[in-house]
């Protein structure tokens, strides 16, 4: 039977639809071009002094940013290998996510939620550049192509004269090598001692807990640790003299 009243409201949804569409494709087409920003920003990255999302946050909100962007030239060749030691000891091999790490991680963990120490050095540079901190699985899976991305852009020189530059280095607002140097132990970066590298880098996961200034047994055990790594891997800072 003919019903115009049923046809007439089919065809008024119909109408609506594109009109319904259309701010549906502008949202979607805001949150790629979101995505892809951070893309087309990597190889400006080649050069100039990044800042992290956390320093600009803090900016933001007047809360104090303490920094002074320092060469990789500028850096004790102790911390470099310290840091690398004790973050991510296969940096001059993996092609910015680690793998083997991963799949090692993977198996000791009784659930997604255990896995740790997964994290590689160019990651911690996706995450502080453009993502946001603490544990997320979005925010792994936002990372883990940009990290990939970045170590194919930028040379793992300047990876991890960023990362060194950006990471939080001290309880109130130090950020970078040389401001968390300068708070430890009053000392420029260059003229740290492999001892001093060792425990600036034992306090990298948490800045504002451990303090290399005042080290705990714990955090110095940890220094310690590193020291004995740093001397026993002196080639895994081999890509550090390359250029490209």
């Amino acid at each position: 039977m003919y019903r115009p009243g049923k046809r007439l409201t089919f065809a008024h949804d119909i109408l609506r639809l594109p009109r319904l569409a259309r701010p549906l494709r502008s949202v979607a087409f805001a949150v790629l071009a979101l995505l892809e920003l951070p893309y087309l920003i990597v190889p400006f990255y080649s050069f100039g002094e990044p800042v992290s999302t956390v320093m600009l946050w803090r900016r933001m909100i007047n809360e104090r940013v303490q920094r002074e962007y320092v060469p990789l030239t500028r850096i004790s060749p102790a911390l470099k290998l310290a840091v690398i030691v004790a973050e991510d000891s296969r940096f001059c091999t993996h092609h910015g996510v680690d793998f083997t790490e991963i799949r090692g991680a993977l198996a000791k963990a009784d659930d997604l939620e255990d896995i740790r120490g997964s994290s590689t050095i160019t990651q911690q540079v996706a995450k502080n550049l453009f993502l946001w901190p603490g544990r997320s699985w979005l925010r792994k899976v936002l990372e883990f192509p940009l990290a990939l991305w970045i170590d194919l852009v930028l040379s793992k020189r300047r990876i991890l004269e960023i990362y060194l530059n950006v990471a939080e280095w001290g309880p109130n607002g130090e950020f970078g090598v040389e401001a968390g140097s300068r708070y430890a132990f009053g000392k420029p970066a260059h003229d740290l001692t492999a001892y001093q590298a060792a425990l600036l880098a034992a306090v990298l996961p948490n800045p504002r807990d451990r303090n290399a200034r005042r080290p705990g047994p714990g955090l110095r055990r940890l220094a310690g640790l590193y020291v004995a790594r740093a001397s026993r891997s002196p080639a895994v800072v081999a890509c550090l003299r390359e250029k490209r």
